[in-house]
């Protein structure tokens, strides 16, 4: 009986503490405890998606400027606030209160946006509201590489970023048929108030602390050159690199007391190249995705007449489109690093993350855009439109797993930080003319792909970061 209250004073004592300690390498977590921090994550990051806000003008008898912040300022408040978040996470070496805390923040502030006759008020709540949902992807992210070695990262960034469009693709479905209840766009804050608390309530009672301390825990090196990713050669060789691993570290790493990183961390890491590159292939994806996510319910209103709800299933196009994206590129990546650096003698590179896998990626991107704007200009019929998006989302989910892991894999120690900056990246001119100027984007993502892929580690080494 005193054995079994001690644990549960212990257990306790560490969900509630701010900083509980780490007892154990996270990378050794279970199976189903990985699983878990993972469900937490992605609902975490995915909560912005569940938040869209259609049909408020008449309802508070706002002006169209008004209205049109509520959505802006969103938008750019969830890609400075990662930042903030990021800085903290590793500055202060915690993941779990990072994550707690956004939720009840964004719990709180979609309350108040339920509630509140303003629209002025409902601008700032807004604003708020981004800064509480803006917290998984980057500290998701850190989460990721505090629990997962080099060669599983991919399979987990798979996995999270289904999670993470979980949120824009089925939230407008969630919305559609809220929207016609009698609170109206408010019932679409209350769904948020109560998804928010049951995140937070399973992050307090299921989700451990996860920061990893690289200088007491083994670092990425040591994890991923296991002898059997080895040939004979390097095999033979292992304890000389291992050596000249040791020295590095005493040269480059400092007392873990005295490492804090600068509050800007993820706009000062923008001056490295490859995060650069990297950084602006995700924003770019994920931009033509966002963008086209948000044109459609006006686009299939006018061209084909659909309400709330109808529109809101035409995104189930998309989600399948994720969910083959995350699957395929889960399965591949990983097994296609490990075969590079067999391929290679079992040397470890960061673009081998830029796996076979992403190439024919970077086509369909463009040409599910083109297919998109076109198809509705051409006044074919609605099923096109739907498959030309989850033909693009599924292009999407393979560059964003693969640039997210290499930013990650590329910046040891600075994984959250590294992934704010990924985050900080249209004017209706037709459905069709649209979708050629986000195409010209994508083509632009598929140059700097290739230059990431050739260049990218000897933009590394200039920056200081080596293998």
């Amino acid at each position: 009986m005193t054995d079994t209250s001690a644990n549960l004073k212990s257990v306790l004592i560490s969900k509630l503490s701010i900083k509980p300690p780490v007892t154990q390498d996270p990378r050794a977590f279970g199976t189903s405890t990985k699983g878990i921090i993972l469900v937490c994550i992605g609902l975490c990051a995915g909560t912005a998606g569940f938040a869209s806000i259609p049909y408020i003008t008449a309802d508070l008898n706002a002006p169209s400027i008004a209205t049109t912040l509520t959505a802006a300022l969103f938008i750019l408040m969830m890609g400075i606030a990662p930042v903030f978040w990021a800085a903290m996470s590793d500055n202060w070496q915690v993941r779990r209160i990072m994550l707690f805390v956004s939720m009840i923040i964004f719990a709180v502030s979609s309350l108040g946006c339920a509630l509140i006759d303003n629209i002025w008020g409902l601008v700032v709540l807004r604003c708020i509201q981004a800064v509480g949902s803006s917290c998984g992807q980057s500290v998701g992210a850190g989460v990721i590489s505090d629990c997962y070695p080099i060669e599983q990262r991919g399979a987990a960034f798979g996995k999270f970023f289904l999670g993470l469009f979980l949120g824009p693709l089925v939230g407008p479905i969630v919305g559609g048929f809220l929207i016609m209840s009698a609170l109206s766009w408010r019932a679409t804050f209350w769904f948020c108030v109560a998804f928010a608390g049951v995140v937070a309530i399973g992050l307090f009672l299921f989700f451990p602390e996860t920061f990893r301390d690289e200088y007491k825990w083994n670092d990425d090196k040591t994890v991923t050159a296991q002898p059997d990713e080895l040939n004979q050669t390097a095999a033979k060789d292992l304890s000389k690199e291992e050596t000249t691993v040791d020295q590095n570290k005493i040269v480059i790493e400092e007392d873990p007391s005295k490492r804090r990183q600068h509050p800007l961390a993820a706009f000062i890491l923008l001056k490295h190249p490859f995060i650069m590159i990297a950084s602006l292939v995700s924003g770019i994806a994920f931009g033509c995705m966002f963008a086209v996510e948000t044109i459609i319910p006006d686009l299939y209103e006018e061209y084909y007449g659909f309400n709330s709800w109808q529109t809101g299933l035409s995104y189930l196009g998309a989600g399948i489109g994720n969910l083959l994206g995350s699957i395929l590129g889960g399965a591949l990546s990983d097994r296609l690093l490990l075969r590079s650096r067999r391929l290679r003698g079992g040397q470890a590179v960061c673009e081998d993350r830029l796996t076979a896998n992403v190439w024919p990626a970077c086509l369909f991107i463009p040409f599910g855009l083109l297919l998109f704007g076109w198809s509705i200009e051409g006044g074919l019929t609605f099923w096109a439109p739907i498959v030309a998006f989850g033909i693009q989302s599924f292009g999407m989910n393979q560059i964003m797993t693969a640039t997210s892991a290499y930013i990650v894999d590329a910046t040891p120690g600075s994984g959250a930080s590294a992934t704010a900056s990924a985050n900080l990246v249209l004017a209706t001119i037709g459905a069709g003319w649209t979708c050629v100027f986000l195409t010209g984007l994508s083509v632009v993502l598929f140059i700097l792909l290739i230059i990431l892929k050739i260049y990218g580690q000897r933009l590394r080494s200039w920056s200081g970061f080596t293998d």
